[in-house]
């Protein structure tokens, strides 16, 4: 008899961005593979896709019928296994498997717990829905050692508990730059060769902070005369705020919003300094793809981003919130003071080697 899987994320565009590869490797080791998420549109490697419409907010009223409706979904259909992504997805799957009798499998991968150990009373707000869950979290898996002392200390899993170096990225596709291919890149863009571009390719959200970032590159702006441009590439909630924002400061010339980009690494073959100003972090794939061609990065000292950057000569850190100390790195970047980038690192996350890894973890424990 066929074995099932029922695949989970929040939104669709997260399993299409980042999962494919394993829904291929389940579709090949012969699964049916389901996949539910926000809506339910065509997915490659699914045999079949379910809309499981959720609110942002954990105890919004809509998501009490998203647990229901998972909870039918799973009964009804008998999967072998679960594969829970994205923090309010598992949330909400694992609460729909808590109340039957007759569970599969679990395997929960964290992208990054919403939450640090020195939030204060702050972290329980997330940390009480994942002790719920941890009793039917036969496996958990986390991107990045602060998580994975979280998640040992409070013992959020049943059984056993993994580290893995993230999902994996495409190193065929994101690979240094070569001088000819960031010319053309620049040309198209329109910088010279005095021109310093850094870019931040995310969600426009709260958690990802643009604004921030807006607020600090108008006053870099202000105080030196050398032509720094700023990419944000990317949609979301906040995208029209962030934009007038920009205006309101004085800024709309020099920053430009991109929308959501297909093939990301033209853009980061012709900037110069990939940034991310995020609030908390997993183990994120924009930093890992902009480290793989070359670029050296600007990070908030959060976790995720310390796993990434600290000791490994891939760029500078700076305290989060912290405007000026922000400045000074985007300074310093643009001045190539104390950087340097160090892509060998980033091949322990080639897609070619994760993948296999995560593989074996899911057949160790019963795929």
């Amino acid at each position: 008899m066929t074995q099932k899987i029922l695949y989970c994320a929040s939104t669709l565009s997260h399993i299409r961005n980042f999962h494919l590869p394993y829904l291929r490797a389940f579709h090949e080791m012969g699964y049916e593979v389901w996949v539910a998420a926000d809506q339910a549109a065509s997915v490659p490697y699914a045999d079949r896709v379910v809309a499981l419409p959720m609110q942002k907010k954990f105890l919004s009223p809509g998501n009490l019928s998203a647990v229901l409706k998972a909870r039918k979904l799973i009964r009804t259909q008998r999967f072998d296994l679960v594969s829970t992504h994205t923090e309010l997805a598992s949330a909400i799957v694992r609460a729909g498997i808590l109340l039957l009798r007759k569970r599969p499998k679990v395997v929960c991968t964290v992208h990054g717990y919403l939450f640090q150990e020195n939030d204060g009373l702050k972290k329980w707000k997330y940390l009480i829905p994942e002790k719920l869950c941890a009793r039917v979290t036969d496996v958990l898996m986390v991107m990045n050692h602060e998580d994975e002392e979280i998640a040992r200390k409070y013992k959020l899993y049943r059984d056993k508990l993994y580290y893995i170096d993230g999902m994996g990225i495409d190193l065929t596709k994101f690979n240094p730059v070569s001088p000819e291919e960031r010319a053309a890149e620049r040309k198209k863009l329109g910088l010279s060769k005095q021109d310093f571009a850094y870019i931040y390719a995310a969600e426009f959200s709260e958690r990802k902070n643009q604004g921030f970032l807006i607020r600090t590159f108008s006053e870099l702006c202000r105080e030196s005369s050398a032509n720094s441009w700023l990419y944000l590439a990317g949609d979301g909630a906040l995208l029209d705020e962030s934009k007038e924002l920009a205006r309101q400061l004085h800024v709309d010339g020099r920053i430009c919003f991109l929308g959501y980009v297909a093939n990301i690494r033209e853009l980061y073959a012709g900037c110069d300094a990939c940034v991310s100003v995020s609030k908390i972090e997993g183990l994120p794939f924009n930093l890992m793809e902009a480290m793989a061609c070359g670029l050296p990065v600007v990070a908030s000292n959060i976790k995720g981003h310390r796993e990434l950057v600290k000791s490994k000569g891939c760029g500078l850190l700076f305290p989060t919130e912290n405007s000026v100390a922000l400045k000074h790195a985007l300074k310093a970047v643009r001045d190539r003071q104390r950087v340097s980038v160090n892509r060998n690192f980033i091949t322990r996350f080639d897609i070619q080697t994760v993948l296999p890894k995560i593989i074996q973890i899911y057949r160790e424990n019963g795929a």
